[in-house]
């Protein structure tokens, strides 16, 4: 008798919450597993074409470590006027850091997702913070250390 392939219900899907604080953690370590969460690979019923993840909270974005020399030398670019010639912006990493340290996190998860509509689903479940406050202790979330 063959097996047949699983695939998730939206009923089957119960989401839980995970808090995980990145401070002196890699980034690109810490934000691979991150996206996991979100896209629900750590369970059992992870279905390829549905959103089976969990909801991640994550505090001291601001302290995220990176390795080598990519503190000065790592490049965000970004279009704010599309369109126009010359519009492109360039910021370096610790530039972004400074302003926004919780984008250093979110643009490393983003792009560990899928580039369609599911992924962009996926990014709705993230949150993150530059410092050790969040306003979520009411969904109980449950600590994760980031492994090395």
């Amino acid at each position: 008798m063959p097996h047949k392939t699983y695939s998730a219900r939206p009923a089957d899907i119960k989401r839980e919450w995970h808090i995980i604080d990145v401070s002196d953690k890699v980034l690109g370590r810490a934000a691979s597993q991150i996206a996991t969460l979100l896209k629900g690979k750590h369970k059992p019923i992870y279905t390829p074409s549905m959103d089976t993840g969990d909801h991640v909270i994550v505090i001291n974005a601001a302290k995220v470590k990176v390795t080598g020399k990519k503190e000065s030398d790592k490049l965000y670019y970004r279009h704010p006027n599309a369109g126009f010639p010359g519009g492109l912006k360039v910021t370096n990493l610790a530039k972004l850091r400074e302003r926004h340290p919780e984008d250093i996190v979110i643009n490393a998860v983003r792009r560990m997702l899928p580039r369609n509509a599911l992924g962009r689903q996926m990014m709705t479940k993230l949150r993150v913070y530059a410092g050790p406050e969040h306003p979520h202790m009411a969904q109980k979330p449950k600590a994760r250390e980031v492994e090395a």
